[in-house]
């Protein structure tokens, strides 16, 4: 795991200052006037504890309505380290993480988890730093009827779960080429689609665009018993577009499956899937591993800096995001862990009738404005002084 000194944010504020300084300060930093704990049950903190990860419980009101009844889901993210060395085989290194994630999706079972999300590419070291093609390719395996998946949907039929797992996709009827895809696994255990990331980073250590290129799914929404749901795999969370095209297509719960370290992008973090929730008007779950991985070989990613091994801190910090501004503590920057947040889908509904921004979107004067900008003879409308 990562030295982090600060651990979590939300615990420091808890620790550090006065009861009503602290209530003011988290309606300030949280957009909530009242606590918004969730209390989970005790057999889910007990399969925390005895697992050494965090489980951490809040929830979303919406307006009590008189022609609807409330839309209440649960949903559960997962962040994680991997487990064993990056040097040891393929399968072991898998085999290992499975289990325990295994481990977390019981517990988000136990805490009456409707939909459960993984991070981005969670089978796996993020070995996309490296340019190396070996071993890590291995990694990759079918969509549908990969291993992972058929893992998974067994669990998602005897919880009743609907299941989002981000792998690496080996796409066997188009010559097995390589993809980041997350995978949707209905709650009757049945495969329901994937959607293909639409953004590749060429940026530090990022070198993704070595393995796969950019997705070719569009921007699919997976209706459910649980409520409409997309996926916006990590870099995607950086174009505004690519959240709106969700909204577009009706999602009422965006999740955003991510790998992402320090520095490099961590002012961005809290601030990006928040706002795509209210520009939106819909929740936004962004999840991130934990931990520094080590690789077998030194790698440079011509930025300057020295040959390294080691790739990371990612700094987890997985939250919620709800379309009216407000979201959940995150979880830990540096430790395991699953965060249960309860929704009220309703909110999407009344935050749109009362902020109107669908409303007052104007698409077509924009996708005017798109198609012109995506010509090749387009010139940027600038007025200059004559």
């Amino acid at each position: 795991m990562s030295a982090f000194e600060l651990k979590n944010l939300n615990d420091c504020l808890e620790k550090h200052l006065p009861p009503d300084e602290l209530k003011e300060v988290k309606r300030i930093l949280y957009g909530v006037e009242e606590d918004q704990t969730l209390e989970l049950p005790t057999s889910a903190k007990d399969i925390a504890e005895q697992n050494g990860f965090d489980i951490k419980g809040y929830r979303f009101t919406a307006r009590e309505e008189q022609t609807r009844k409330r839309r209440i889901v649960r949903v559960g993210a997962i962040q994680n380290s991997i487990v064993i060395p990056t040097t040891a085989p393929i399968e072991k290194q898998r085999e290992a993480i499975w289990n325990k994630v295994k481990t977390m999706i019981k517990a988000a079972a136990e805490a009456g988890c409707n939909i459960v999300c993984t991070q981005e590419a969670w089978t796996m070291p993020f070995a996309f730093c490296t340019r190396e093609k070996f071993p890590w390719c291995e990694f990759a395996e079918e969509a549908e009827n990969g291993p992972t998946t058929k893992m998974l949907a067994e669990l998602a039929k005897a919880y009743n779960m609907v299941i989002i797992h981000s792998i690496l996709e080996r796409d066997m009827e188009h010559g097995e080429t390589i993809w980041n895809t997350a995978v949707v696994i209905s709650n009757s255990g049945r495969y329901l689609g994937k959607h293909r990331k639409n953004h590749i980073p060429r940026v530090g250590d990022f070198n993704e665009s070595t393995y796969y290129m950019e997705g070719n799914t569009g921007h699919p929404v997976f209706e459910t018993e649980f409520g409409k749901l997309a996926v916006n795999i990590c870099y995607g969370r950086h174009h505004p577009q690519n959240w709106m095209m969700f909204g577009l297509n009706g999602a009422e719960i965006v999740f955003n499956p991510s790998a992402t370290i320090g520095r490099l992008s961590e002012p961005l973090w809290s601030i990006e899937a928040r706002n795509a929730a209210i520009a939106n008007s819909y929740f936004t779950v962004p999840i991130n591993r934990v931990g520094t991985e080590q690789f077998p070989n030194e790698y440079t990613s011509g930025d300057g800096n020295k040959a390294h091994k080691e790739f990371g801190p990612f700094y987890g910090s997985s939250y919620v995001a709800a379309p009216d501004g407000s979201r959940t503590p995150s979880l830990s920057r540096d430790k395991d862990g699953l965060l249960v947040v309860e929704l009220d889908l309703n909110l999407c509904r009344q935050v749109k009738d009362f902020w109107g921004f669908r409303m007052t979107q104007r698409v077509p004067l924009y996708a005017e404005s798109f198609k012109k900008a995506s010509e090749h003879g387009f010139k940027p409308q600038i007025i200059k002084e004559t």
